[in-house]
């Protein structure tokens, strides 16, 4: 299920079956069809009845998976669009599970190999940092961005530590502080700066220039400082303090933009594949990273 130049997505597990998905960029996930999964999983000539009768089974047995289900409109064959039953990923991959066809077995296969390779990554860490480098290494970064990337990461993490501290919980209120930073640094929140970039659920950072990273790492890096030295308590302190710290990163921006006499801001991406349009469309770029 992986290879170089190729999007892993649940799109991906079932190649030659059409598998229509809308992208929610306020939740930042994708949405898929569950009758054209079921149509890829079964032998049903009507996939439809098929998800009709595992649907109500899976309400007889009390499932939560029917819960997920959201309506969507989708286009159909005939042109028209038309409220569709949809999961996001995780509920895709549960129904896979439900689904008591030979076809789906590849599938759990596969699920019960990833779940294998979490649970070993529990008992010793290590493997998921040494998986991280490889999926770096085979997206074309270089050793140098892989170890600035990684310090990165652990950076951000003792950031977090101190907002923990300061009384910040629930990956809203992070949300809400990260986004703090971003906007008054660069002017655009984390989801506008990746609608800028035409990036969906990538990373920011891994699609940033050195220089964009840099007043991102400086912002966060300040912030931590601030909060370090001035222990504010709560959403509303550790806000002002957000801003603070993004302050610092906007005066290196200004700064450096006066001197090239042009911003540092780019829409470049480092994706070898571009979105065509609001459905999961996907065109090769075969650009090289560096």
């Amino acid at each position: 299920m992986s290879g170089n130049n190729k999007l892993e997505t649940i799109s991906n597990l079932f190649e030659g079956k059409e598998t229509r998905s809308v992208w929610d960029a306020e939740k930042e996930e994708y949405f898929f069809s569950v009758v054209d999964v079921i149509g890829a999983l079964t032998e049903s000539k009507i996939p439809r009845n098929y998800w009709s009768d595992l649907k109500r089974k899976l309400i007889d047995e009390g499932s939560e998976l029917h819960e997920k289900i959201v309506q969507l409109k989708m286009k159909a064959k005939d042109g028209k669009f038309r409220e569709t039953d949809t999961l996001d990923t995780q509920g895709i991959l549960r129904l896979i599970e439900s689904v008591p066809s030979s076809k789906a077995e590849p599938f759990k296969l596969w699920l019960a190999q990833m779940g294998k390779e979490r649970i070993d990554e529990v008992f010793d860490p290590e493997i998921a940092i040494n998986r991280a480098i490889d999926y770096y290494r085979n997206k074309g970064y270089s050793d140098k961005w892989i170890e600035t990337r990684l310090k990165g990461i652990l950076d951000r993490k003792k950031l977090t530590d101190i907002w923990k501290e300061n009384g910040i919980k629930g990956n809203y209120e992070y949300a809400l502080l990260t986004n703090d930073i971003y906007k008054t640094w660069s002017g655009m929140k984390a989801s506008e700066y990746k609608t800028y970039k035409n990036i969906r659920k990538e990373s920011l950072r891994d699609n940033m220039t050195d220089v964009e990273v840099a007043l991102t790492d400086l912002g966060e890096i300040a912030t931590r400082e601030l909060a370090k030295k001035h222990k504010p308590q709560g959403l509303k302190a550790n806000r002002k303090i957000a801003k603070a710290g993004g302050e610092v990163a906007k005066t290196a921006r200004d700064d450096l933009e006066q001197k090239l006499g042009e911003s540092v801001i780019s829409s470049n991406n480092q994706l070898d594949y571009q979105y065509l349009d609001d459905n999961k469309k996907l065109e090769s770029k075969n650009n090289t990273k560096k």
